[in-house]
């Protein structure tokens, strides 16, 4: 039985998560209302999993989960409240070393979760069978910007697919951190993660990329250089393709694989319309999602990559992928940014 610590300032909150975790089928080690005592605890009590909060007296959930991985690593599932700033946190939470979060609805004492008590125990279920260590501050280890663009000529208008779940944040930052501006990708992100969360992971894309990265909305159109991650809540489908130039539509259409957005909905529509170069990579996560839209990426001539598993935080997208037989080469996180790049340099 998975063995969980509730960390949270409020008692109601404590109760409330503990006692959905309990009726869910995991074993709630003890409670925290701080993140000092969690930490602690944590080395104490060595649970599978940590649920924890961002705000609290005395130790922030970020300072937490900071010291957690630095001295006893431990996967951390983040409960955030659907605000810009506990979004800002928690991504910065990721940052430090948590797995993945969860949005608490209704704000910081969400008297609503019990509503949503089956997708919480399966959040903490994913999370407690995570690495935290793996993909953790990943640095690219030859970034292809060093490469003199004079001496670099690529194929025109690629465009790069990345998709990504659980423990993906940290390794989508680091691979479009170092793509080069002069590939001149058009970019295209999927990540799971709940809706007001992706408009700020965007805004960090941006902020540490060459490239001009945001939130994707209904109709918008983008040319090289520039990127949009996939909106939480709704799916991200490729609706026209000219002159290097390619627009997207949104839509809240059914969940497939249980997501929204998926990947397989954002590649597949790629394939089926960009005519021009594609690279296409799946990352970390749990579940099936990504796994058709390699296949489709492939079967229309693209290049296909996927993280390998010793530095997925938890392998099942890739797997499902790798195992369609259409996965180009199977990379560590830190090598899939150079191997991207390659894949669209012109022969000499």
């Amino acid at each position: 039985m998975t063995t969980a610590l509730v960390v949270d300032d409020s008692h109601f909150m404590r109760t409330v998560i503990s006692d959905i975790l309990e009726n869910g089928g995991v074993d709630v080690v003890d409670t925290a209302a701080n993140g000092k005592q969690a930490v602690t605890k944590v080395e104490e009590l060595d649970p599978d999993v940590v649920t924890m909060d961002v705000e609290m007296p005395e130790m922030n959930g970020i300072e937490a989960v900071e010291a957690i991985t630095d001295r006893h690593p431990t996967p951390i599932l983040m409960l955030s409240a659907l605000t810009t700033e506990d979004a800002d946190a928690t991504l910065e939470a990721m940052e430090k070393g948590a797995v993945d979060t969860f949005a608490k609805p209704g704000g910081t004492i969400s008297t609503e979760l019990s509503g949503h008590s089956e997708e919480l125990v399966a959040a903490v279920e994913d999370v407690a069978a995570a690495d935290p260590m793996a993909g953790y501050d990943v640095q690219q280890s030859a970034p292809a910007t060093s490469t003199p663009a004079v001496d670099t000529e690529y194929v025109d208008h690629p465009t790069l697919l990345v998709g990504a779940s659980t423990g993906g944040p940290n390794v989508v930052e680091s691979i479009l951190s170092a793509l080069p501006r002069e590939a001149d990708f058009r970019v295209l992100v999927v990540q799971h993660m709940p809706d007001q969360f992706t408009s700020r992971f965007a805004k960090r894309l941006d902020q540490t990329s060459e490239y001009d990265i945001k939130e994707a909305a209904d109709g918008d159109r983008i040319s090289g250089g520039e990127g949009l991650v996939a909106r939480g809540d709704y799916h991200m489908q490729v609706s026209g393709y000219s002159n290097g130039r390619l627009r997207v539509r949104l839509d809240q259409s059914e969940r497939r694989h249980s997501v929204r957005p998926a990947i397989d909905v954002t590649m597949e529509s790629a394939a089926e319309r960009i005519t021009n170069p594609l690279v296409a990579v799946v990352l970390t996560g749990m579940g099936t999602d990504g796994a058709d839209g390699i296949r489709a990426v492939k079967e229309a001539g693209g290049a296909t990559f996927a993280q390998d598993e010793a530095t997925s935080a938890v392998f099942g997208i890739p797997e499902r992928a790798i195992e369609t037989g259409c996965v180009d080469e199977v990379l560590p996180a830190d090598r899939l940014t150079e191997a991207i790049t390659d894949s669209i340099r012109r022969s000499s």
